[in-house]
């Protein structure tokens, strides 16, 4: 499964829920208060833009957003609410991918770094970060927890969610640190839809590592946008690095 295949013009659409999940105000908030501060009045790039679901907001806070994107499918749904004027976009990898311009702050939301599925693929996306920023820039990631305490012995799956209407199951390789998440929706009728998504889960420490491989240093980390405190049971969490 290619990222860029996985992310069509049918998945683009699903994944615009205005006002509500990801999109509800309560989510977006916070994220956009806070990466609003950290770019300390400065220029921000936004790697796997998507269909700007934080991107747009933030620009209209007034922060100068650029972004990077590999599926042009995501992209055209972007392009529905801003124009290239506004948030301009680079088409490539975020591992790989240069956008031109000077930054204060690289960012990379909601578990995206994990659909780059080789460790060397995340540490080279760290250094693509770091390429685009100077001395005191920061890159924020935000990342889901492993939930391996939830596998027993023998078991390769977990139910992460469950709701009238949808399931959400992951099956893990605990051998490559590869997780799958599949996203059935179903109606009344016997049928439903698979939505499949490949990921390589990496842990905080590990996260951290590749950090520092790329010159940055750990600023702060909390289980949430708003500041939440990071403990032993937070499922996710919020990393700022910066560079020295």
């Amino acid at each position: 499964m290619r990222q860029e295949d996985i992310w069509d013009a049918d998945a683009a659409e699903r994944y615009d829920t205005p006002g509500v999940g990801m999109f509800a105000p309560e989510v977006l908030g916070p994220t956009v208060d806070r990466l609003a501060a950290l770019a300390g009045g400065g220029a921000a790039l936004e790697f796997a833009v998507g269909t700007g679901r934080v991107a747009v907001p933030l620009a209209e806070r007034g922060v100068p957003v650029t972004g990077i994107e590999l599926s042009t499918a995501m992209l055209d749904r972007l392009r529905t609410k801003v124009d290239e004027a506004a948030l301009p976009v680079v088409v490539g990898d975020m591992a790989t991918a240069v956008a031109p311009g000077a930054y204060t702050l690289v960012y990379l939301v909601f578990n995206t770094i994990a659909n780059l599925l080789t460790q060397a693929e995340q540490v080279a996306c760290f250094r693509n970060a770091a390429r685009h920023l100077g001395p005191g820039g920061r890159f924020v990631v935000e990342l889901w927890v492993p939930e391996l305490r939830q596998l027993p012995p023998g078991r390769q799956a977990t139910v992460w969610h469950c709701e009238p209407g949808y399931i959400g199951l992951d099956t893990y390789d605990v051998l490559r640190q590869h997780v799958v998440s599949h996203h059935f929706r179903f109606g009344e009728g016997s049928g439903a839809q698979v939505f499949r998504t490949p990921h390589r889960y990496v842990w905080p420490a590990e996260l951290d590592l590749m950090a520092q491989l790329a010159g940055f240093e750990l600023e702060s980390r909390h289980a949430d946008w708003a500041g939440g405190e990071f403990t032993a049971e937070s499922r996710n969490h919020v990393s700022v690095y910066r560079l020295p």
